[in-house]
């Protein structure tokens, strides 16, 4: 399937979507490398240049602040790499929960229902570039758990009365697992921005 007519129809047509990507043949190499590094990178690119462009404003101290390039590549490359993880950790917990929830499938599948019902957060990663635009992806987060609910029955085969239970468990572990991953994030890189930054009233 090609990327953008996967995204496409993952977006528009997902009832019609997630049947075909249950039946299809896919590893977790294939699944990684043909869409979801590829798709990862928008956020952190987009973010780099706008920050790169714009600076950082921080309203309470009204101040501007400009990390230097060398952070900032340590930044994307930071959150990009634990991007992938935390995916494949979303996955992992979907496979594992799966039982209590009289669903089946493997990683395999799991990956497939978290790297597809992502794609299009992923791809509004592009509102990075703006600042105060990002914060728009928060309404296509809420999207892509809809993706994500669609989903859960021709992937994983949830029964319907288990779909929303299983989808809330899911949420709620993987909220833990991305906190974790921010502090992460934060703690590697948080203080060197700081320290090499260029501040401006």
């Amino acid at each position: 399937m090609n990327l953008v007519n996967r995204v496409t129809n993952i977006a528009l047509r997902p009832k019609e979507e997630w049947p075909v990507i249950a039946a299809e043949t896919a590893t977790v190499g294939s699944l990684y490398s043909g869409f979801i590094v590829l798709l990862a990178t928008i956020a952190p690119i987009c973010t780099f240049i706008n920050l790169l462009i714009f600076g950082q404003h921080i309203p309470i101290l009204n101040v501007t602040y400009r990390p230097a390039i060398g952070l900032l590549l340590t930044s994307l490359i930071v959150g990009y790499i634990l991007t992938l993880i935390g995916v494949w950790v979303t996955a992992l917990i979907v496979e594992k929960l799966a039982p209590n929830f009289q669903s089946s499938g493997d990683l395999t599948q799991a990956l497939k229902l978290v790297a597809y019902s992502q794609a299009p957060v992923w791809v509004a990663g592009v509102l990075n570039l703006i600042p105060y635009l990002g914060i728009l992806t928060i309404f296509v987060g809420l999207y892509g758990l809809y993706l994500a609910y669609l989903g859960l029955t021709p992937v994983m085969k949830t029964p319907p009365e288990k779909v929303v239970p299983y989808l809330i468990v899911v949420i709620l572990v993987s909220i833990v697992v991305w906190v974790a991953i921010g502090l992460v994030t934060s703690a590697i890189i948080g203080m060197g921005h700081i320290a090499g930054s260029t501040i401006t009233g």
